[in-house]
């Protein structure tokens, strides 16, 4: 079913002929629907607002999804949209156009909350957990107004095994990110489809398909950060037992 190039979604469009792409594909969309199946993520009719940072993740995310339901395996609206939170240098055009594009259904928003994250935290700290409430606060708020009943973020297995490990290390307790979730308020569900997916994989797929990637400067502009931590240790253990974070995911 996926190597027919006559039918294909814009997204997936020039995607290479290789063997080896073919299998990683299947492997990417085989995962998403296993989340979306385990964790019951589907209601029919439903609308998701699928979050778009223009990252690796996200692109893979947004390619999979219109994928399912170009395939007719997906009964949901999608609604991409980016959160432009004014940081300096920000490329604002790539993804619009890109969207566009694709035929993409989207909604650029433009909310400083740079500015703020810069005001309240002090210099050396980090900006994260600042920067992702503003954000998740706003994508809520974007959800309502777009008669959504999800917020679709792209994290996958690894951020959700580095999630475990930093509550596990710094926090002595064990949770992490859920791939489904239903917010504070009780009116949205947060899903994460990509939660069965290999970062590497995510990071394989968009350069194969040479999405115009956005690196996030303002996280990766900071040293030190516990995350980084704890991807580095589970780089060592994984260099040294290879598939050992399918192992801690399982």
């Amino acid at each position: 079913m996926f190597d027919d190039q006559d039918e294909i979604h814009p997204l997936l469009a020039g995607a290479p002929q290789t063997t080896e792409f073919r299998k990683l594909r299947k492997r990417i969309v085989r995962e998403v629907r296993e989340a979306i199946e385990t964790y019951g993520m589907v209601e029919r009719g439903a609308r998701w607002l699928v979050c778009l940072s223009g990252g690796k993740d996200s692109y893979t995310l947004l390619a999979v999804l219109h994928e399912l339901k170009w395939r007719g395996l997906l009964p949901v609206d999608l609604l991409a949209c980016n959160l432009d939170q004014g940081q300096p240098g920000f490329p604002a055009t790539v993804l619009p156009e890109f969207l566009s594009r694709m035929g993409v259904p989207h909604r650029i928003e433009y909310q400083d909350t740079y500015s703020i994250v810069m005001d309240k935290i002090p210099q050396g700290r980090t900006y994260c957990a600042l920067c992702s409430r503003l954000r998740r606060g706003n994508l809520y708020r974007i959800a309502r107004e777009e008669g959504c009943s999800a917020v679709v973020l792209g994290h996958h297995r690894d951020d959700i095994l580095e999630t475990f490990f930093m509550n596990l290390f710094h926090g002595g307790r064990l949770a992490t990110m859920p791939p489904k979730l239903v917010n504070e308020d009780g009116d949205l569900f947060v899903y994460r489809p990509l939660a069965f997916v290999a970062e590497a994989d995510c990071e394989k797929f968009a350069r194969d398909m040479a999405y115009p990637i956005i690196p996030c400067d303002l996280c990766g502009s900071q040293e030190g950060l516990q995350r980084q931590q704890v991807k580095q240790i589970l780089d060592g253990w994984e260099t040294r037992s290879p598939g050992r974070r399918q192992v801690m995911f399982r």
